[in-house]
């Protein structure tokens, strides 16, 4: 089986950028809780032609970064491991299985409180940092258990999109989204008439932002729209939409990433932030990031198999797809940014990072150690064999 270019320039961006990730977060606690406390966190308050600039970075690049989600998943569904219904039952029950687990935890311990409207955040999974960690392993990570995590986290973050759309969207604009989708439709007549120069796409996705910004759904969902109107054609090197993959990989993994994470993890721990670990709403972020995935995961990906709608990969074990399932309870980027939507109280909103960040450090922990262990007893099974 050979990887792809772009398979290759997707892992080794995503590798490298889970890596940027960990530092900029670091830097943005240890600035938040400096003597320059005060100056870091008003700076991302900066008013910038009428918004902030965390607004600008949440609502304006994310489009771009859900961009690149859209052309990835786009991708899969036409070439890669999503695009036969045998090759995606697999890591489709499982991606199931990591968002229904972890929501019904965090609804356990949240449902009727202040808290319930977080019920998305513990079922995103952060592509970069799940990848950087598998990454870590070299070569003894078979490449099937490489593309069941990519496959895994897109399906993921699918999910997470259209969790967004129905559930984080304000009271709608009927005219700014009837706008927004007409501008969507000349898109898809662009592509339809095989139009594949690129910038009328790009200034008709600027448009279409303009209008869904306005709209009162997240004005994200854009970006995938937009990834879905540029022509694929064959999906070789000169097609619209692989020549805009391979020029945004960098500039979301080193730049848009690493500033969404200094703008929203700036958080000021408080002499009390252990009391907020206590709150159902942190209770159940940590329990669904930290064990409501990894089960999830495990738990439908069997079910899949068991129904026979799906089969796990020869050359895998069920502990290295447990393994994977502690990986993919690293939210981080996509639970963060679900939080932001979902509360308006900053100090739930704090509570509620500090809380994704050590499930996803305890998750990404244990996955790191688990897959180690399973993976040398893979090669030593094979080896006796």
């Amino acid at each position: 089986m050979k990887l792809s270019i772009l398979y290759k320039e997707f892992f080794n961006s995503e590798k490298s950028g889970g890596i940027i990730l960990v530092l900029v977060t670091v830097v943005s606690l240890l600035l938040a809780n400096s003597a320059f406390s005060a100056e870091y966190t008003s700076f991302w308050s900066t008013q910038l032609a009428g918004y902030t600039i965390s607004h600008w970075i949440n609502d304006g690049l994310m489009a771009v970064f859900f961009l690149l989600i859209g052309l990835e998943l786009e991708r899969e569904i036409y070439l890669g491991e999503l695009s036969s219904l045998k090759n995606a039952a697999f890591p489709f029950f499982a991606a199931i299985g990591g968002m229904v687990l972890p929501a019904a935890l965090f609804t356990f311990f949240n449902f009727g409180t202040e808290f319930q409207n977080g019920t998305g955040i513990p079922t995103a999974t952060d592509i970069a940092f799940a990848i950087g960690i598998l990454a870590l392993l070299g070569n003894k990570v078979p490449l099937s258990l490489k593309i069941f995590l990519t496959a895994l986290a897109v399906i993921d973050d699918l999910g997470a999109i259209i969790i967004i759309a129905i559930f984080y969207s304000k009271s709608l604009s009927l005219i700014n989204l009837s706008i927004a989708l007409g501008i969507f439709a000349v898109l898809i007549i662009l592509n339809r008439s095989k139009v594949y120069n690129i910038f009328p796409y790009i200034l008709g996705g600027i448009a279409m932002w303009y209008f869904m910004h306005h709209s009162g759904i997240h004005a994200t969902i854009t970006g995938v729209l937009l990834a879905f109107a540029i022509p694929f054609t064959n999906g070789g090197k000169k097609s619209p939409s692989y020549q805009l993959q391979h020029a945004l990989h960098k500039p979301v993994a080193f730049v848009i990433l690493p500033l969404f994470a200094m703008a929203n993890t700036g958080i000021i721990i408080g002499s009390d932030w252990a009391e907020g670990l206590a709150q159902s709403n942190s209770l159940g972020i940590m329990l669904g990031l930290a064990a409501g995935k990894p089960l999830g995961i495990i738990l439908f990906s069997l079910l899949g198999v068991g129904l026979g709608f799906c089969v796990i990969p020869s050359d895998l074990k069920w502990k290295n797809i447990l393994g994977v399932g502690f990986l993919g309870g690293i939210g981080f980027t996509m639970s963060i940014f679900i939080t932001i939507l979902a509360y308006d109280d900053q100090t739930i909103i704090n509570n509620s990072k500090i809380a994704i960040l050590l499930a996803s450090l305890v998750a990404g922990v244990i996955g790191y150690t688990f897959l180690k262990l399973t993976l040398k007893e893979t090669v030593i099974d094979q080896e006796e064999e």
